[in-house]
């Protein structure tokens, strides 16, 4: 080892758990391996973890975790590893084990719903978990697979089982790259539909099937078009406008300003995303311009560090970023 190496033993007491801590032929201990670049050895339920100071405690802190969620009788896969390294990166000082602790088992920020109990998996997911809760109007921006419109569905969720709002009413604006609703065959519904399949997913995700078709048919649920919008009030309802990067400024001030009394509104979208015409200024990046320092509002930015999808979708959100910011990519051609 060099001077900056660091060696820590671990020794887990109950050997019925190791299995899955470490994985089926130990996957998961090669999968930490590789993410925070130490050595792991083990042997029975003893590890011994070398590397570089930093990485190591990271280690440490992240099986220690595990170890901790399993002891709770909480599941621990691929998911679970990846997102415990993310908050021990996060953590960053002494007191990582315990963070890492807290925030991997939901104890202060899970969302529970009917189907699952949704945890954090970045500390960004924490941030935006606890700025849904405190907050009467939250912006979720960032590139996709981070989670912000599957979470603030979750939160809009748990609102209605919790009997604080009425009813939840999702909506995106209908626009999508190079394509046009009016040649998609069927009526309006039909044509809008496959542009609203995302919000009906995370829903599926969140209620039995039944209770969705239910709701949708009493209206308790609603999912509509941003242009279905406008005239009204919405009050006593969680409201959520996904896509937001693609409405225009006079759609985003209308949808704002249908906020009602005990109304809930997340707002998420992706600038870097921007489907409308070019020269069409997006009303997403002109709200989050002026709504800057408004009371009851909060912004919460995601990066390419939380996409919670395929780790490959990571790396191709850096590499298109890479290529925007050296001027060798416009995605508005």
């Amino acid at each position: 080892m060099t001077a900056a190496a660091r060696r820590v033993d671990l020794q887990f007491d109950d050997n019925s758990l190791v299995p899955l801590l470490y994985g089926e032929h130990d996957t998961y201990l090669v999968r930490l391996e590789h993410q925070l670049g130490v050595s792991l050895a083990s042997r029975g339920n003893q590890i011994t973890i070398t590397g570089p100071a930093d990485a190591t405690q990271q280690a440490e802190a992240v099986l220690n975790a595990l170890y901790d969620r399993l002891e709770r009788g909480q599941d621990v896969g691929p998911a679970e590893l990846d997102a415990a390294v993310r908050f021990a990166r996060g953590a960053g000082d002494g007191s990582s084990e315990k963070s890492v602790k807290q925030q991997l088992s939901g104890v202060e920020s899970a969302i529970t719903t009917k189907r699952r109990r949704i945890n954090p998996r970045t500390p960004t997911q924490a941030v935006y978990i606890q700025a849904l809760a405190e907050n009467e109007l939250v912006f979720g921006l960032g590139p996709a697979g981070t989670g912000k419109t599957y979470l603030a569905v979750a939160h809009a969720v748990s609102l209605l089982l919790a009997g604080k709002v009425d009813r939840i009413i999702l909506s995106r604006p209908a626009v999508e790259a190079g394509e046009r609703l009016g040649f998609l065959p069927g009526d309006l519904k039909e044509k809008v539909d496959p542009y609203l399949r995302p919000l009906y997913d995370a829903l599926y995700d969140m209620l039995p099937g039944d209770q969705v078709a239910r709701n949708l048919e009493t209206g308790t649920i609603e999912v509509a078009p941003l242009a279905f919008m406008r005239g009204r009030t919405l009050a006593n309802a969680a409201i959520i406008l996904d896509e937001a990067q693609n409405t225009s400024p006079v759609q985003m001030k209308m949808f704002l300003t249908r906020m009602g009394e005990n109304a809930h509104m997340a707002i998420t979208g992706d600038m870097s995303q921007v489907d409308l015409p070019r020269g069409v200024p997006s009303g997403l990046g002109e709200a989050l311009d002026i709504l800057k320092g408004v009371n009851g509002i909060a912004f919460v930015r995601f990066t390419d560090r939380d996409v919670v999808r395929h780790p490959l979708v990571t790396r191709i959100v850096r590499a298109y970023d890479a290529a925007e910011n050296q001027g060798e990519l416009d995605l508005k051609r």
